[in-house]
């Protein structure tokens, strides 16, 4: 422990000038006593080459240590690494298990991805409840990517009843945070009246946000209602074009 919080500290310069390369000794020492926090770590800095050559092989070898051990980050970087080929041959069955081992430790982000793997049958087999189930918890836990896809499923029945007014719940949750394409969904739904009632300056107001951030879509929506008269806004064509 006195090694991992050393190599810590040469890491980030507390109490010691920054020293990345004597961060990667003391963290090695903890390491090979089976360390997993510093296995994790030092699997980091051999993926990004700080204080060692980058080495993708021997990042998937310390992260594996510390993976194996019930570390969760590096349960979820262990996947990705599966995911994208990185330091071992791509394999997405492989990724989808380690993404279920970091999800069940209550990992948001591996939640939403392993909810993705099940909604696109990618690594597991095709199963729409089996997505809803994760998304659902990454949701949650405040993650606004699964709020958005949340909302997508109930939007379109997929994994779960249709059900338009949870569809708006879980998109404004998602817009709150400034999700552009939750914002956008949101919008839609004010224009049309879907869970809830029809309301074209409440849409305006969404698909300004969403547009705002470069959001193609929304900027051209927007554009139609500054266009047109009576939808939200007062016409404005100089503002529309």
């Amino acid at each position: 422990e006195a090694q991992f919080k050393l190599g810590g500290m040469y890491y980030i310069g507390q109490g010691v000038k920054r020293d990345t390369a004597q961060a990667v000794v003391w963290y090695r020492k903890a390491a090979e006593q089976g360390h997993a926090d510093a296995q994790y770590h030092l699997g980091a800095i051999y993926k990004n080459g700080k204080g060692v050559p980058q080495d993708t092989a021997q990042a998937v070898a310390w992260t594996r240590k510390a993976a194996e051990q019930g570390h969760a980050d590096a349960q979820y970087h262990l996947a990705l690494r599966y995911y994208d080929g990185e330091g071992v041959p791509h394999d997405a069955t492989k990724a989808a298990a380690w993404y279920r081992k970091a999800a069940t430790q209550g990992m948001a982000v591996a939640q939403y991805d392993l909810a993705t793997m099940y909604a696109t049958g990618e690594g597991v087999s095709q199963d729409d409840g089996q997505a809803v189930v994760w998304y659902r918890k990454a949701a949650e836990q405040g993650l606004a990517e699964a709020q958005f896809k949340l909302g997508v499923m109930y939007g379109s029945g997929n994994g779960v009843p249709q059900d338009t007014a949870q569809a708006v719940a879980w998109y404004s949750k998602a817009a709150e945070q400034g999700h552009a394409e939750a914002q956008f969904a949101l919008g839609g739904m004010y224009v049309n009246g879907q869970g809830v009632p029809q309301d074209d300056a409440q849409a305006v107001a969404w698909y300004r946000k969403a547009a705002e951030q470069g959001l193609a879509e929304a900027q051209f929506k927007l554009g139609v209602m500054l266009y047109g008269s009576g939808n939200g806004v007062p016409q404005d064509t100089a503002q529309a074009v």
